[in-house]
């Protein structure tokens, strides 16, 4: 009975915290140029008219005129200076906007990484300060930043983004509006000068602004708004009937790239069904420290890091063998969905190898557990 009331009590705490949050809105584009930051300073000006006390947090521009005109009549809050490697340079004053306390304040540049020396390491985790201190943000980010995608962005476009956001920032926001314009009206766009420069047009159209690259991040950015428009609805509307939750476990190894890869996409599907998930990882004999090179293991904790960036509970076991250690974790925690890599990843040369891919799938077949093989 103790710990019941003890559980009460922290839930309805946790629906407190809750309603004290600030709103968060997210303005989401396949690339840059797409009129994020333009369309956040249209309801800026919207909302000063209705009398909403609102702030210009952080605004980037880029020289683009039509967007540097919105910014004439609006209230900013003067960004902090800071001197890093003998410049000059500017942040947003994430101190400022709590003491000032507007209503909405504006924040560009989600995925920003904070100059060195700065309280956070990324702007998104200013802003969740700012929502934790009662203010509602409004905010923009590019498709290709967010973290679960950034294979398939590599992919699509050849550029690795090192500025990149975790999935639950998405997932924290109440509103996710995607600024969609076709990949013709973004090469016009582009042009007639209106994203860059003009002398960087040309290098633009024969990299990132290709047709065809469009078309694929354009379906991304409205795969994703939808996947959070989905997420919203299963939460908020009561269906009445009680669901077996969704729970995935991802199961790695030693192989850097492609560990990553496993739990990047189970994260987009644990994203998607709004459910938790876990990241496995079996040690056997072979991948004993000792037995293993110092970068495996390195970049072993950087997948661990990385899974708990995006949300995912870390085991790790020791077993004499990979399939009975996936079998009990997977019985244990309730696991609905097994996600492993291909035949020719390690993971399942190690199952094949002690043939227990067999007891594997004979197990499986006496349970409600599924099995996903990703590519």
């Amino acid at each position: 009975m103790p710990e019941e009331r003890e559980q009460n009590a922290e839930h309805f705490l946790e629906l407190i915290r809750k309603s004290k949050r600030g709103k968060f809105k997210v303005y989401i584009g396949m690339s840059a140029g797409v009129g994020k930051t333009y369309r956040m300073l249209q309801e800026a000006h919207t909302l000063l008219k209705n009398g909403i006390n609102i702030e210009l947090g952080y605004i980037e521009t880029h020289n683009r005129k039509e967007t540097h005109d919105l910014l004439e009549g609006l209230p900013v809050i003067p960004r902090r200076k800071l001197f890093y490697k003998g410049k000059e340079l500017e942040e947003m004053d994430m101190q400022a906007i709590i003491n000032i306390h507007p209503e909405v304040v504006i924040v560009d540049e989600l995925a920003h990484s904070n100059i060195e020396g700065s309280k956070n390491e990324k702007r998104w985790q200013d802003v969740f300060e700012i929502l934790d201190a009662g203010i509602n943000v409004i905010s923009a980010v590019n498709i290709q930043h967010i973290e679960s995608l950034n294979e398939e962005i590599q992919e699509i476009t050849g550029i690795e983004v090192s500025e990149r956001i975790p999935d639950k920032v998405l997932r924290a926001a109440d509103e996710v509006v995607n600024i969609d314009l076709t990949a013709d009206e973004l090469i016009t766009r582009l042009k007639e000068g209106k994203i860059y420069d003009r002398s960087k047009i040309e290098t633009a159209l024969n990299n990132f602004f290709k047709f065809e690259k469009i078309l694929q991040l354009r379906e991304l950015a409205l795969r994703e708004v939808t996947s959070q428009v989905e997420r919203k609805i299963e939460i908020e509307i009561p269906r009445g009937i009680a669901l077996k939750p969704e729970r995935f476990l991802a199961c790695v190894s030693s192989d850097a790239e492609v560990s990553k890869m496993i739990i990047r996409k189970t994260a987009r599907l644990a994203a998607y069904y709004n459910s938790n998930w876990i990241v496995l990882y079996v040690e056997t004999e072979k991948e004993n420290p000792d037995n293993i090179e110092l970068s495996a293991q390195r970049h072993l904790i950087n997948n661990f890091k990385l899974a708990t960036e995006l949300g995912a509970e870390v085991i790790q076991l020791k077993s004499r063998n990979i399939a009975t250690g996936i079998i009990e974790t997977a019985e244990k925690k309730g696991i609905t969905t097994i996600c492993i890599g291909k035949p020719h990843f390690s993971l399942i040369k190690s199952i094949l190898s002690n043939n227990l891919f067999d007891q594997l799938m004979i197990k499986l077949t006496d349970t409600d557990i599924d099995l996903i093989i990703l590519s």
